[in-house]
C-alpha cells in the first residue's frame, strides 16, 4: 500500500523544496545554459565583443587530435582509477570489518586521506614519486630497475595520476563499503559457514550480492569524480603533461579556456563532457541498476 504525506498549507511543500531547486538552477541549470551558449560563438580574449559561429567550435575540436587524444586518456584514467578505488577500498573494509581491538583508530586511519584537498594529495604524490627525491620513485628503480621518470614519460606520468586519484578516493568508498558490510545480518554469514561454505564463497554468494546497493552507487560516484573531479588533482602532479599524455578532458577545457583564451572551444568541450557524463549516469541507471537487487 502506498504511503503519502498530506500537508494542511499548500504552500509549505513548495517552500520545502524551494532551497534546493535554488542551488540546482543557480549552480547547475544556469552554468549549463551559460556554457551552451559560449559554445556557439567565438569571443575574443578580453569578451568584450563576440561573434555567433553556431556549431563550428564544435567541428573545430573534433578535428582536433589533441582533444580527441584525451578522450582515450580520460577513459583509461577513469575506469583505472574506479576499478582500483572500488577494489582496494572494499578489500580494507572486509579487513576493517573483521578487526576487533584498535578498529576505531584503524578506521579512523583508513578515513584520514579523503580530508586531504585533491590539489594536496597531487603534490604530495608528485614528491613521492620524484624521480630524484622521491622515495616510491626510488624503491621503484631499487625493486624493479626501471628508471622512473614521469616528467619524459607519459605512461608513467599516467600511472602516476591514476595512483593520486585512487589514493584520494579510497577513504569514501572505504566508507561505504564498511557500512554496507556492518548492516549485513550475521546470521546468514553464520548459515552459511555451518553449511561448509568457504570464506571465498560466502563472500562471493552471500556478502558481496548484499552489497550490490552500494556498489552500484560507487559506481556512479567514482566516475563522476574520475571525471569531474581529479582537474586540480592533476594539475598539480602533471599539468596534463608530458606531451599531453595526462590531459583529460576536463584538463583540456582549462587548457583551451584559461590558458588559451579560446573560450568559445572552451565552452563546446564542457557541453560535450556534460553530455557525456550524463548519457554514463543514464545508462548506468538504466541497464546495470535493473541487475541490482534491493
Amino acid at each position: 500500500m502506498e504511503k503519502r504525506v498530506f500537508f494542511r498549507d499548500p504552500v509549505l511543500p513548495y517552500l520545502l523544496v524551494a532551497p534546493q531547486i535554488v542551488i540546482t538552477v543557480v549552480f547547475f541549470l544556469w552554468p549549463s545554459y551559460q556554457a551552451l551558449e559560449s559554445a556557439l560563438y567565438v569571443e575574443d580574449a578580453f569578451g568584450f565583443s563576440r561573434q555567433f559561429v553556431g556549431l563550428d567550435n564544435f567541428r573545430a575540436i573534433f578535428a582536433d587530435k589533441v582533444y580527441l587524444r584525451a578522450f582515450g586518456v580520460t577513459l583509461v584514467f577513469g575506469l583505472s582509477v574506479t576499478v582500483l578505488t572500488m577494489a582496494l577500498s572494499l578489500g580494507l573494509a572486509v579487513a576493517a570489518d573483521r578487526v576487533l581491538r584498535a578498529s576505531t583508530a584503524y578506521r579512523t586511519f583508513l578515513i584520514w586521506p579523503y580530508a586531504v584537498a585533491p590539489a594536496i594529495a597531487g603534490v604530495l604524490w608528485y614528491f613521492m614519486m620524484n624521480p630524484t627525491i622521491g622515495i616510491v620513485a626510488y624503491w621503484i628503480e631499487a625493486l624493479s630497475g626501471t628508471e622512473w621518470n614521469h616528467y619524459v614519460n607519459g605512461n608513467q606520468a599516467l600511472i602516476l595520476v591514476i595512483i593520486a586519484a585512487t589514493w584520494k578516493q579510497i577513504s569514501y568508498n572505504f566508507l561505504f563499503f564498511l557500512a554496507g558490510l556492518q548492516s549485513i545480518p550475521r546470521a546468514l554469514v553464520e548459515a552459511a559457514a555451518i553449511d561448509r561454505a568457504g570464506p571465498a564463497r560466502r563472500f562471493w554468494t552471500i556478502i558481496f550480492p548484499l552489497l550490490a546497493p552500494t556498489t552500484f552507487f560507487l559506481l556512479v560516484v567514482n566516475l563522476v569524480y574520475a571525471f569531474f573531479d581529479t582537474f586540480s588533482l592533476i594539475d598539480a602532479t602533471t599539468n596534463g603533461g608530458p606531451a599531453n599524455a595526462t590531459s583529460t578532458l576536463v584538463v583540456k577545457v582549462y587548457q583551451s579556456g584559461f590558458v588559451g583564451q579560446d573560450y568559445g572551444a572552451s565552452a563546446a568541450q564542457s557541453v560535450v563532457l556534460m553530455v557525456i557524463v550524463m548519457a554514463m549516469t543514464v545508462l548506468q541507471f538504466r541497464y546495470i541498476d535493473r541487475r541490482v537487487n534491493y
